[in-house]
């Protein structure tokens, strides 16, 4: 199967305005910037693809997934009616870290992030590790139709880093034991054709790589 995606990093939210942990949370809302990322992703994706293309939609469960893809969904003149959300697609699991602040978090156990590669340095109590998002990424591509259909993915910061990943061949970073790409800036668009990666224009509003949380 030819894999032809595009893997969308969702708008900023209001927990990652205020530097809460949000991962497989399923809705914290877009704030202002969030959706002014989305609509650079929509603009950008149109430049690219034009009008009404044939693209399939998919999305994280998250709401703030499926707010991005409405977003774009509106750009490419295209129904958000019509796209797929699928569980293995969410964010890591934070279990108990679901929903603290991060500097609640370093206070209590130290820093959760390496700020040299933006992963976690340990696994969220009760939560996932990359191994395990890998593994439900790798089935969700495994279902896919053996069609050259063009897909265009909404996610997560870290989900997005672990199925870019997965179809870029990047290296298994020690620890993690699985390939991870490097991150994909908040509200940025990573085109992936058979295993190569560009990354759309998509500047407006766009956040760097490290302000927003996973």
């Amino acid at each position: 199967m030819a894999l032809h995606l595009f893997v969308a990093r969702h708008g900023e939210t209001v927990f990652n305005a205020a530097a809460r942990m949000q991962g497989d949370t399923l809705h914290t809302p877009l704030t202002r910037r969030g959706f002014a990322q989305a609509e650079a992703m929509g603009a950008a994706l149109r430049r690219r693809l034009g009008p009404r293309p044939e693209l399939e939609l998919w999305s994280s469960p998250a709401g703030r997934a499926q707010q991005t893809l409405a977003v774009i969904a509106e750009h490419l003149a295209l129904d958000w009616h019509q796209a797929r959300t699928d569980e293995r697609l969410a964010e890591i699991g934070l279990g108990q870290w679901s929903g603290l602040y991060y500097r609640d978090v370093a206070a209590q156990s130290g820093a959760p992030i390496d700020p040299a590669t933006g992963l976690f340095i340990r696994r969220p109590p009760g939560g996932e590790w990359y191994d395990e998002i890998a593994g439900r990424l790798q089935s969700w591509l495994d279902d896919l139709p053996d069609e050259d259909a063009v897909r265009l993915v909404v996610m997560h910061g870290m989900s997005s880093r672990v199925l870019r990943g997965i179809l870029t061949g990047a290296p298994h970073l020690a620890g993690c034991g699985v390939p991870i790409a490097t991150a994909l800036p908040q509200g940025s668009v990573a085109e992936i054709v058979d295993g190569r990666e560009a990354l759309l224009d998509a500047a407006p509003g766009a956040a760097s790589v490290d302000v927003a949380p996973p």
